[in-house]
């Protein structure tokens, strides 16, 4: 299958051609040339099939020309190694967790998922390829911890200076070897612009290859569809109405969850729980897109005002904004919103929710007062102790450190301070 760019202005290239570009010489982002829908009995016996065959049966129509079918088979084995549980805390109201990977946030699965590839398609070539990434949080350390020690992959994050947590931080600037982190004075979408920046600069192409592991890149997007196809899996036996509440900031994940429902899962609507930064919300309202600049809040992965991935959403309801009404709702949230529904969440359930939960438990409340009888399933896509601050100041409660993060609590942070592209570039260069 090909891929071709959104701004349709770029040649049609493969699906590792996709990957290794990143983006488009265009500047579009790459989308498959057509999604074909699974077979019914596929949905019909979901129930029995192990997770990693249902993401094989999923993803399989997008890769296959690249990467064969037992390479394909033993790269999802290695990256779906963990759990991906739902809980009901309320009445038609439950979770799926995200979090159970090795940086404990929903990243995992694409960030692996592109590291293999790359190390697949890296074997072929003895020139290296180095993966440029803008990170609002959690994109980072899953990132670094996806690609460490990746042969012939070198990894460069972009992060903003005081914008992410302490844990986020740390583990995207303690791993060394292949990965560096870039503390960029200025805001995510500083961060992003740089990256996009980057791959329109010829003398930088140049002298070297350049790929994004954002979600921008199709290898870290299509895989976050598993996601839904293994919610789906676990409440199919309930036979409800089952919608989707993700909290949303680059729209990578709830665009994935869409190409699941275009490949026939029985899932009608999707909720876009958004914080403060409400582009979306208020493109659902008026019609008229307009990005604004980001603002900083307690629920920091989707502080973005110009999400890459709604492009990528209007086209899979062929920019019918009417079409899209019907499968798309979406609402925005202040930090004291959050923070009650964190409250509320551990009063009535005993659960502990991440901000970015919290914001998608209260999309599903929001679209549940209009319609009640539905099955509501919020993301919770990171750890609550990824964000032990905020968490421990709202509930009251002290949280146990778990495996995973504790790990990199006492290693040294590593970051080299940039305040212009002209820095990146020179960096990048001077490698």
């Amino acid at each position: 299958m090909n891929f071709y760019s959104l701004h349709r202005e770029a040649p049609k290239v493969s699906f590792k051609e996709a990957v290794i570009r990143g983006i488009a010489p265009d500047r579009g982002l790459y989308f498959p040339e057509k999604i074909e829908p699974l077979p019914t009995s596929f949905f019909e016996g979901i129930e029995d099939l192990a997770n990693d065959e249902i993401a094989f049966e999923a993803i399989r129509q997008f890769v296959s020309e690249d990467i064969s079918e037992n390479a394909l088979r033993t790269i999802l084995r290695d990256v779906l190694d963990f759990d991906f549980p739902v809980h009901e805390l309320e009445h038609n109201i439950a979770v799926l967790e995200l979090f159970h990977g090795p940086t404990m946030a929903f990243k995992d699965v694409g960030a692996r998922f592109m590291a293999r590839c790359l190390g697949h398609f890296s074997k072929e070539k003895s020139n290296e390829v180095n993966v440029l990434v803008a990170t609002s949080g959690d994109t980072g350390g899953a990132v670094a911890s996806g690609f460490l020690g990746v042969q012939g992959v070198n990894v460069v994050i972009l992060y903003p200076r005081g914008k992410v947590s302490d844990i986020q931080e740390r583990q995207l600037t303690t791993l060394g070897q292949n990965i560096v982190a870039l503390e960029i004075d200025g805001t995510f979408d500083d961060c992003q612009k740089m990256v996009k920046t980057a791959f329109l600069d010829e003398e930088l192409l140049e002298n070297m290859r350049l790929t994004s592991a954002n979600s921008i890149n199709a290898a870290r997007w299509l895989p976050q569809m598993f996601y839904f196809l293994f919610a789906y899996k676990q409440l199919k036996a309930k036979n409800k109405e089952i919608v989707f509440s993700v909290p949303s900031g680059n729209f990578g994940n709830i665009c994935a969850g869409m190409v699941a429902q275009k490949l026939g899962m029985p899932v009608n609507h999707f909720i876009a729980a958004t914080n403060v930064n409400d582009t979306v919300p208020q493109f659902m309202q008026t019609a008229n897109y307009s990005p604004k600049p980001s603002m900083a809040t307690i629920s920091n992965a989707m502080d973005v005002g110009d999400p890459s991935n709604f492009i990528r959403i209007r086209h899979l309801y062929e920019d019918n904004f009417d079409l899209l009404k019907q499968n798309l709702s979406s609402y925005s949230f202040t930090d004291t919103e959050t923070k009650a529904a964190m409250r509320s969440i551990y009063k009535e359930s005993k659960y502990i929710a991440d901000p970015h939960g919290a914001v998608g438990y209260l999309g599903l409340k929001k679209f549940r007062e209009k319609h009640p009888d539905v099955y509501g399933i919020f993301l919770e896509t990171a750890h609550p102790v990824k964000f032990l601050d905020v968490v421990e100041e709202t509930l009251g409660q002290s949280l146990e450190i778990p495996p995973q993060i504790q790990k990199v609590m006492d290693k040294e942070k590593k970051s080299v301070k940039i305040s212009t592209y002209l820095e990146v570039k020179e960096y990048l260069l001077g490698r």
